[in-house]
């Protein structure tokens, strides 16, 4: 493989993927920095409020030649960023930050990735993607007024794809769907290992609806909950013509908790980010609607229900990582011209 700016993008790309959703409202960003050939960070923004992916990788890539610091820099971006104003010694001077997204330019919860870099001066600042942000924008300027030379559209449509989710949530209600399969695409029973149930609940904490069919609701008597993360439990909406449900179903005892039984689907709008947790039935009703999906792929193939064949829906693929052994694929409807 040859080793140029495409190569250490698709390391950025590929770490940012690992943490798509999980930064809502924000968008996943990956970077990497190398110094003479050698790279010396690959991190991501990991969850909103926390460090953005170029303050992390900064700081991974300074404790490769100061590991004393280690216990001098703290975590808040805040703190990482005056460490590294005061204490960067010239250290990044010879080296090339790859970014999938136009370093912010503005001061929020966190503080300016652009105007930290163009204190520290790199030689090159790598761009996937423009910021669409208008308010985060402007970093670009921000560098090249410091003397960066900056190099933008490196592999720009997978970084493009990468922001496909935030520029769903940013205008409009983004609607994704979460299904479970084998290789041979068997959907019965028991399939996800406990590290995509702990996947899955972090995703649910994320959230603001989570949406589920009757059928599921009464026959496998959900608690749709995320006790594997100790996060917040999203509301509820039960897809369904019939009101009537045992209230001893787990998923009613949860507190503080609302639960929509309905079957308007407009009803959705009234959330941000939604998820919808279902097979091939659901799918095919919301498949106009939903912006796209996660298909978790286990490594196993079993007897049980398998496709629907009143299905036919094409996918463009977004991404492919894993989670252990399960394979995680994001998909998007492609649209027909």
């Amino acid at each position: 493989m040859k080793i140029n700016d495409n190569f250490y993008m698709k390391l950025a790309i590929d770490e940012a993927w690992k943490y798509q959703l999980l930064t809502y409202p924000n968008p996943a960003v990956g970077c990497v920095i190398v110094k003479n050939g050698k790279i010396l960070a690959i991190e991501a923004h990991t969850e909103a409020g926390l460090p953005h992916a170029e303050i992390n990788a900064l700081k991974t890539a300074f404790l490769t030649q100061d590991s004393n610091s280690v216990l001098k820099i703290k975590n808040s971006s805040h703190e990482i960023h005056d460490f590294l104003v005061k204490n960067h010694n010239n250290f990044f001077n010879d080296c090339e930050v790859y970014t999938t997204l136009e370093p912010c330019n503005h001061e929020g919860k966190t503080p300016s990735c652009a105007k930290l870099l163009a204190l520290l001066k790199p030689k090159r600042v790598i761009i996937g993607s423009l910021d669409i942000n208008k308010i985060a924008s402007g970093g670009i300027n921000t560098l090249k007024e410091s003397g960066i030379l900056v190099t933008l559209d490196i592999l720009q449509k997978d970084c493009d794809n990468l922001l496909l989710p935030f520029k769903s949530w940013q205008n409009k209600t983004c609607i994704f769907f979460k299904m479970a399969q084998t290789l041979n695409g068997m959907i019965d029973g028991k399939i996800s290992s406990q590290r995509a149930k702990l996947y899955v609940h972090t995703l649910r904490d994320k959230i603001d609806l989570l949406l589920v069919g009757g059928n599921t609701v009464r026959i496998d008597k959900p608690i749709l909950d995320t006790r594997y993360v100790k996060g917040k439990e999203p509301n509820i909406f039960i897809y369904s013509k019939s009101k009537v449900f045992p209230q001893t179903i787990p998923l009613f005892s949860i507190p503080n908790r609302k639960v929509i039984i309905s079957d308007d689907l407009f009803k959705i709008l009234d959330y941000k980010f939604v998820m919808v947790e279902g097979v091939y039935n659901l799918l095919d009703t919301l498949k106009d609607k939903i912006d796209f999906i996660i298909l978790i792929v286990s490594p196993k193939i079993r007897g049980g229900i398998n496709t629907s064949k009143s299905l036919d829906i094409d996918f463009e693929i977004l991404h492919e990582n894993y989670l252990g052994d399960e394979k995680i694929i994001f998909l998007k409807r492609k649209i027909a011209k």
